[in-house]
């Protein structure tokens, strides 16, 4: 009994035995599916006659052999099929799982990153300078390029999810500036005749950013736009006048310091501000819609930094000067980022917004007196520049928004278009390199001077060959779509009326300089009349 249970076992022994040996000859033989590996997006890879040869993207299914050899350190290369051609792999570059094809332990930040909380979502959990070492603790996806989408990192006491494309593999990649186009050349020559405490140039970040091509939703490259606040977006008169204009988009007020509509996010975020929300979010979205269904290409305006109503929730994110605090809230507020990405996000999903446009992007007016006042707060936790935060916020927005769906615009003043780092932390080509379309105020009667209103043409040419020169010197560079006087000029005492012809001069000087991104006429009050006095201005071309 007992020499018949050994032989059974000896039998399933035998058996398995065999089993080893024929996949291990299967293996040697037919090969079997694995996966290349790598520290980065990249394997080294050799040829059958072990040169060097194109590298593998990590995650690419191969199939592997058992036969090996060695390069020329000594180091077991793995021999494998790709493409039907036979190719040498260093060993450790294969595995069996596409969860485990990403074999860094830490990376390097090249590009400042924001660590956000979960891997969807506009929750902050932290920031990483520039030549930060983050330690590795997942990942959610390996793109077809071998870059992963996001880390899930550790730095210092703080987990979150950072953008693979702000990060490398090494502390001499991640010390790198770009110079692409001369970008970093310009930024050393970025130089205002005095100090302007808004950081300098050349430590901005220039590595290209390419702009994306969101699913169902296009880029308006030239767009004719009209701007309506809130209570112009519910009268027919103006739906009528835009469909009959000529005009392909519309600026819609989100938030324009009064916030539109009824939103959660602003109810979650800033309770004095909810109660002065205009309309509900039913109301609003059903007005949005009518546009959308014409065929008008939509951008929802929000405005960022400048908010009392924030400010008065929201006492500790405001700058404090004097011994008193501001009603600004500081652009180094990373809970007003928060607010703000958020609600762009709601607005595009319950509306269908193809753009967000942000306003007051910067630090205020006086940031250069504020700065230079012993006793001013900025509420600086990360020690950024105050041009740096601006970017920074520039890059999590986008990043967000794009997500969603959105494009990302944002407004500058017209003097960013001088080349040099404005007191209140705006720079022109840093923000252009980000950001989907860069929307500069030119409006005349701040660029020009009291003999000059009456030649809008020569005003807007002037600063438009600069602006266009911004543009030049930096790899990925937004569409330029720009502002233009549409109110009567002074605004603080009507001297000269912006008809039609004025409008066009301005329009032309655009043209002439470059600038082909399209336009919008401001006007605050989205005055009808004036609207109408000049309507062929959406047709002109």
């Amino acid at each position: 009994m007992k020499t018949r249970i050994r032989s059974k076992k000896t039998i399933i022994i035998i058996c398995a035995a065999a089993l080893c040996i024929g996949a291990v000859l299967a293996w040697g033989f037919s090969g079997k599916d694995m996966y290349v590996a790598a520290e980065g997006p990249q394997a080294a890879c050799y040829s059958e006659q072990l040169e060097a040869a194109d590298p593998l993207i990590r995650g690419t299914m191969v199939k592997a052999y058992r036969s090996t050899a060695k390069d020329e350190d000594g180091s077991m290369l793995r021999k494998i099929k790709t493409e039907g051609e036979i190719r040498y792999i260093p060993e450790g570059s294969l595995c069996e799982k596409e969860d485990d094809v990403v074999l860094e332990q830490k990376v390097y930040v090249r590009t400042p990153v924001t660590l956000c909380k979960e891997v969807k979502g506009v929750k902050i959990a932290g920031f990483a300078p520039k030549g930060a070492v983050l330690e590795v603790l997942g990942f959610d996806e390996v793109r077809d390029d071998g870059v992963v989408g996001k880390y899930h990192v550790r730095y210092g006491k703080r987990e979150g999810w950072a953008g693979g494309s702000y990060l490398v593999m090494s502390q001499k990649e991640a010390d790198k500036k770009c110079n692409e186009k001369g970008a970093y050349d310009m930024a050393k020559k970025a130089k205002f005749h005095m100090e302007l405490h808004g950081g300098k140039a050349t430590n901005l970040d220039y590595f290209p950013k390419e702009k994306p091509e969101l699913s169902g939703n296009e880029l308006c490259r030239d767009a004719r736009a009209m701007y309506l606040n809130a209570g112009a977006l519910m009268k027919d008169k103006y739906f009528k006048l835009a469909q009959k204009s000529g005009a392909n988009a519309v600026v819609i007020n989100i938030d324009g310091g009064t916030p539109a509509y009824k939103s959660p996010v602003i109810k979650a975020y800033s309770p004095t501000a909810y109660k002065h929300a205009r309309y509900s979010l039913e109301k609003y979205q059903k007005a949005v819609r009518k546009y959308q269904d014409a065929g008008f290409y939509t951008v929802g305006r929000i405005v960022c930094f400048n908010d009392e109503a924030y400010a008065k929730d929201h006492p500790d994110e405001c700058i404090r000067t004097g011994g008193s605090r501001t009603s600004w809230v500081s652009a180094y507020s990373r809970k007003c980022w928060e607010y703000k990405v958020a609600l762009a996000v709601e607005a595009v999903e319950t509306m269908g917004f193809d753009e967000i446009q942000y306003d007051y992007v910067r630090f205020p007016e006086r940031a250069y007196q504020m700065s230079t006042s012993a006793g001013t707060d900025f509420r600086n936790t990360y020690k950024e520049e105050k041009a740096q935060a601006i970017q920074n916020f520039c890059m999590y927005a986008a990043d967000r928004i794009h997500e969603a769906g959105a494009y990302l615009s944002v407004d500058v003043f017209g003097e960013c278009s001088n080349g040099y780092v404005s007191a209140y932390g705006q720079y022109w080509p840093a923000i252009s390199n980000v950001v989907d379309v860069i929307s500069s105020m030119p409006y005349t009667d701040h660029q020009g001077e009291a003999d000059t209103w009456t030649h809008p043409y020569d005003i807007m040419h002037s600063w438009a060959k600069k602006s266009a020169d911004m543009q030049k010197h930096i790899p990925t560079p937004a569409v330029a779509r720009t502002w233009v006087t549409g109110y009567d000029t002074p605004h603080w005492a009507p001297s000269v009326d912006y008809d039609y012809g004025k409008l066009k001069d301005q329009v032309r000087a655009l043209k002439d300089a470059g600038l082909d991104g399209g336009f919008i006429p401001w006007n605050s009050s989205s005055s009808y009349n004036k609207y109408k006095e000049y309507s062929k201005i959406w047709s002109y071309k």
